[in-house]
């Protein structure tokens, strides 16, 4: 029964998350947490496999698509992104060695609260913001390796983020941010994915739950990019302000549980 929710949760997370460029780890995290039938490790590393399958199958449906990979900045951003996967994951470690897997939570769940209403503020008064063009590839390495570092460390993927910091620093408008998120989330998703691989720091989890999850993921990637072709980018953004509210609350919700786990 759990692993017909766990699918269920992943397909639409990633949907969505390749609609919107937020990923979908950003949605799969928070909802796991709420079930409470897994701990905080497990969760990332399942919920980073998941959206790891996501982003390669959401990248492969749209390598034809006019919208475009902004390649001199983008890939810079990537590579920093995959960097900053990588001390992400080291400071959670941290984290866990320094405290517990509950307080790990904890922070995690508030941190992602607190970034994601910053996000949600940003967003409703982006009109206000004068954007930027960057083109310098290392201020865009830079740039990728704070984007890569946070979204590890939360878990997450990282796209509400990607999409404000494409918007504030490259001018980028909905539907080429959203596209250029998936391509940052890629990188940052591998290397944190990888890490945990080859540092023999796997958690133990059910291999069923593990493939309908990655299914979930794969087929979310196929329907997103499919959707996304035929909605409006006013559509598009409503969906996004109403995804982040709905994640500020269960975040909130999260950090309150793990914290009376304490």
């Amino acid at each position: 029964m759990m692993n017909i929710i766990y699918f269920a949760i992943c397909f639409c997370a990633a949907t969505i998350g390749s609609i919107t460029g937020v990923g979908g780890g950003i949605i799969i995290k928070p909802l796991l947490d709420v079930f409470g039938t897994m701990d905080v490790t497990t969760i990332r590393f399942l919920s980073g496999c998941t959206v790891l399958a996501m982003a390669c199958m959401t990248l492969f449906r749209n390598r034809n698509s006019e919208i475009k990979i902004e390649k001199n900045t983008g890939t810079f951003l990537a590579i920093g992104a995959g960097v900053g996967g990588l001390i992400g994951s080291k400071i959670f470690g941290l984290i866990i060695e320094l405290t517990s897997k509950n307080s790990a939570g904890a922070t995690q769940a508030f941190l992602l609260s607190f970034i994601i209403f910053i996000t949600l503020i940003f967003t409703l008064k982006k009109s206000k913001f004068k954007t930027m063009n960057i083109e310098n590839k290392s201020i865009s390495f830079g740039i990728g390796i704070c984007l890569g570092t946070i979204s590890s460390l939360l878990g997450i993927g990282g796209g509400p983020i990607n999409l404000a910091v494409l918007y504030l620093f490259y001018s980028m408008g909905t539907k080429k941010a959203a596209f250029n998120s998936i391509y940052i989330i890629f990188f940052s998703q591998t290397a944190s994915v990888l890490l945990t691989v080859f540092s023999g720091e796997i958690p133990v989890f059910e291999w069923s739950t593990f493939i309908v999850m990655v299914t979930g993921g794969l087929l979310g990637g196929v329907v997103g990019p499919m959707i996304s072709k035929k909605i409006s980018v006013k559509l598009l953004d409503k969906m996004y302000i109403a995804l982040i509210c709905i994640i500020i609350l269960m975040s909130l919700y999260n950090g309150v549980g793990y914290l009376n786990k304490i």
